[in-house]
């Protein structure tokens, strides 16, 4: 079975969720990568011919129903430094997309062997994609985000080569290995540290140009300000991985049940932390009445109840129940979770309108999924 996203982080970095049943495309799943499937699919779409059956195998190949859970991460970012979208933030989100697309076309290339047994009908094995032009995409890709972060500035190109540098690492070694739900972890946290670095770095190329050089922080600065943010995408992210880990056998009841818990624990973090952002400062500024709920606030417990409702349940069962079919149906959950999660953070740090575009997302990530299975 496939696991994780493509560092893209996660971006880059995704799960691959199980097959669906026949006839049908699964959602279980924004994104994907790694491991082997539990048992061959059962739909075996033969080799097609012509430019639209080009175009589908390279869709197919890119899982392009998974870029959805790629922007909230740089939105998230720029959020996390207190500056709105801008130019930086556009390069950020080009270049984790491009460096999640280059991941999911090494990833097939790199497993291609066992997608020959487990999934023949994938674009490499199938022969509708050969494994040269994989690779010449994956390297193609990552190229292209790191010269979109490199327009940023130095310091988001910086996190960009560590970002793509996780990708490689991931497909190529780690992600049959220990080290794997870290790698995805960090791929993620560090895709949303992409979008603070080039959105502050914009923001200073701006403010200098003004005159405001000085009232322009260091890039170091800007990463401890979203490094809360990080961790905790980051931290999902290890969770969902960790259950993937057990999608083709289940049994484990302890790891979900774990993973629920940390769940439950983030959603908790992310309120608490965004209402004492809002009630905090000089004492002679703080409230004397009790805060009463602004918008703001109802928008980041709506963004937090969404993650716990999509992430929480199928966890839940996983645990009573450690079946593939369910353990299955938990990593999914956890990856459409991403999604809310990267809004609850937005608005945490006070971008609703944020946060707002990032659950934005979430129906046009399922449209696209009826005609292209992200997994």
């Amino acid at each position: 079975m496939r696991r994780l996203l493509r560092a893209l982080p996660l971006l880059g970095a995704g799960l691959r969720a199980p097959a669906g049943a026949p006839g049908r495309t699964s959602e279980d799943g924004l994104s994907g990568t790694g491991g082997t499937a539990p048992a061959p699919d059962r739909l075996r779409p033969s080799p097609g011919r012509g430019r639209g059956d080009t175009v589908r195998a390279w869709s197919e190949l890119f899982r392009v129903s998974a870029l959805f859970s790629v922007p909230g991460d740089a939105l998230a970012g720029a959020a996390a430094v207190g500056r709105g979208p801008g130019r930086g933030t556009a390069f950020a989100v080009g270049a984790s997309l491009c460096l999640y697309e280059a991941g999911m076309a090494l990833n097939d290339w790199a497993d291609r062997e066992e997608d020959a047994v487990d999934r023949p009908h994938r674009p490499i094995p199938s022969g509708r994609v050969s494994p040269a032009a994989a690779l010449g995409a994956a390297g193609v890709l990552t190229a292209a985000g790191l010269a979109l972060a490199a327009r940023a500035g130095r310091p988001a190109l910086a996190v960009a080569t560590g970002l793509a540098a996780t990708v490689w690492a991931y497909d190529l070694r780690l992600k049959h290995t220990k080290a794997g739900p870290a790698a995805m972890a960090a791929a993620r946290s560090l895709d949303l540290l992409l979008g603070a670095t080039a959105t502050a770095a914009g923001s200073g190329t701006a403010a200098t140009a003004r005159g405001g050089a000085d009232n322009v922080a260091a890039p170091g600065g800007f990463v401890r300000d979203a490094l809360p943010a990080a961790l905790v995408l980051g931290a999902h992210t290890y969770g969902v991985t960790a259950v993937s880990r057990h999608e083709a056998q289940g049994g484990s009841t302890a790891v979900p049940l774990a993973v629920l818990a940390t769940t439950a624990a983030l959603g908790a973090a992310v309120l608490t932390a965004g209402r004492a952002a809002r009630t905090q400062g000089p004492r002679e500024h703080r409230p004397t009445r009790p805060h009463h709920p602004t918008p703001a606030d109802l928008l980041l417990t709506a963004f937090t109840g969404a993650y716990l409702r999509t992430a929480g349940p199928p966890l839940l069962r996983a645990a009573l129940n450690p079946s593939p079919p369910l353990t299955q149906r938990a990593v999914g959950g956890g990856i459409r979770a991403m999604i809310p999660l990267q809004a609850a953070l937005a608005a945490r740090n006070g971008a609703p309108g944020s946060g707002l575009a990032v659950m934005a997302l979430v129906p046009l990530a399922r449209a696209l999924a009826r005609k292209v299975s992200p997994t």
